[in-house]
């Protein structure tokens, strides 16, 4: 970037952050990391994980914005239940690699406390123990929590917890009679992989497409949403700072 550029680059910086509404920042932000593939095959590159490691690369740098922004929650959203089956094998594997090394990475943060937040099922045991080591190592650290989407479905995982909820009752003696009563809305978010956190205030989606693809569609009800036009791996900090501007700047209605 010329001197020039970057001085004015710099400057809208400024403007972005002085115009976003004080004390409205969203605590949780959850991220449908989309356009890697499309990313690579502007550049002509043969293979997906071309652009998936520039994605890779990008997330530590787009985790740092939200930390210095003063969000609180990141979910990522990197592998989804559908992908293990509908994705070409050569292409899974890189990815799968590309996400172990990511969660390793990102463990490296003594701030940062990283979570997986999907099923094993499907998981190569190589990327199940490096999810689960990189979660047990950041266990203690107070700051940044990051939720990494991976064998993530939304449909499975209320399916998952209404069968938690159901087993719960068995256990502590309860009949099926009983059963109806005892679910709520509340008792099906504490079966939640995501159980304990807050939902997300705010869900982007990058590269332009305008659809949750089975994303926390539980949790998601009452998050707004913002999509922005660039591929992933080209995510600028200003498109960052726009989508907290936007959301600043509106009226939650929370269902209403």
């Amino acid at each position: 970037m010329a001197p020039r550029a970057g001085l004015l680059y710099r400057l809208y910086q400024r403007r972005l952050r002085r115009e976003i509404v004080p004390g409205r920042v969203p605590q949780h932000i959850a991220v449908i990391v989309d356009g890697n593939r499309r990313w690579a095959k502007q550049r002509l590159q043969e293979r997906a994980s071309f652009g998936h490691r520039a994605g890779a690369r990008k997330i530590p740098e787009f985790l740092g914005w939200c930390e210095n922004a003063g969000v609180k929650t990141v979910t990522l959203y990197l592998l989804s239940a559908d992908n293990l089956t509908s994705r070409d094998a050569t292409e899974l594997n890189d990815l799968v690699g590309i996400i172990a090394e990511l969660a390793s990475e990102l463990a490296k943060n003594e701030r940062w406390r990283v979570k997986h937040v999907g099923s094993t099922t499907g998981l190569s045991p190589e990327l199940c123990s490096a999810l689960a080591t990189a979660e047990e190592h950041t266990r203690g650290n107070a700051g940044l929590h990051v939720n990494l989407a991976v064998g993530y479905g939304g449909r499975s995982e209320i399916a998952a917890a209404v069968r938690s909820v159901i087993e719960e009752h068995s256990k502590a003696g309860g009949t099926l009679d009983t059963l109806a009563e005892t679910i709520t809305e509340e008792m099906i978010g504490e079966h939640l992989w995501t159980r304990g956190q807050a939902d997300p205030d705010l869900v982007i989606r990058t590269s332009g497409e305008q659809r949750l693809s089975d994303f926390m569609i539980w949790q998601s009800a009452h998050s707004e949403f913002y999509v922005v036009e660039a591929l992933y791996p080209d995510l600028r900090e200003v498109d960052f700072l726009r989508a907290l501007r936007d959301y600043s700047s509106r009226q939650r209605r929370m269902g209403g």
